[in-house]
């Protein structure tokens, strides 16, 4: 499945045509990465880098040619990171972080995944969390079993700043108290024997020490 609908010619064409036009530009420079799983070859040969943007109409220009999570194979990702932050734990700004966790059903995924992802891109470029700073990036993974998206954050042990952006993430979401958001450090989860592994906050907090995390 070709993830772009349009040649990347295209889409910067597109971009420097809008940008001339109107330019808006966003307060922070973001890079777009896409993933397409393949067990036969190395994570990082499967991790791509599609396009850097810095204004409203570049944002626009490359959503508005790319496939939504919805259509995108079993297996893949969308990666959107502050510019100059790879989306890897091994980056030197992630590797103190950790990740608020949202697990979509399957059940739900028609109605969701693709809803939920432009409402997290338009909160992350436009800097609607109050501690933006602190947030390297955004992550959507597309899985049969249920996809996730995730907010990835800086230093996984500020707790109160995490749980600020927990808790905006759970009402830009709309997302009920009988649902778990998991924040979990991404050390321990790099270091897990299973497909488990025990979160640092969540959200309700009284899921607290019961709660965890399957991992992919």
């Amino acid at each position: 499945m070709e993830i772009l609908e349009a040649t990347p010619k295209m889409v910067e064409e597109q971009m420097e045509f809008t940008v001339e036009k109107q330019p808006h530009p966003l307060q922070r420079s973001f890079t777009m990465w896409y993933l397409r799983g393949d067990r036969t070859r190395e994570w990082l040969d499967c991790l791509k880098q599609l396009v850097a943007f810095n204004t409203v109409e570049g944002f626009w220009a490359i959503y508005n040619h790319i496939l939504p999570p919805s259509r995108l194979d079993f297996g893949s990702d969308y990666y959107v990171f502050r510019k100059g932050i790879k989306p890897m734990w091994e980056d030197d700004n992630n590797a103190k972080g950790g990740r608020w966790l949202i697990s979509i059903d399957r059940t739900k995924r028609s109605a969701r995944l693709d809803a939920f992802w432009i409402e997290l891109l338009i909160a992350l470029i436009g800097e609607q969390f109050e501690d933006s700073e602190h947030i390297c990036g955004i992550v959507v993974n597309c899985r049969h079993k249920g996809d996730k998206i995730s907010v990835w954050t800086r230093d996984a042990e500020k707790d109160d700043i995490n749980l600020r952006i927990g808790m905006q993430l759970k009402k830009l979401m709309d997302i009920p108290d009988s649902e778990q958001l998991l924040y979990v450090v991404h050390k321990v989860a790099a270091v897990r024997s299973g497909s488990m592994v025990k979160p640092r906050l969540s959200i309700p907090r009284q899921l607290g020490s019961e709660s965890s995390s399957q991992m992919e």
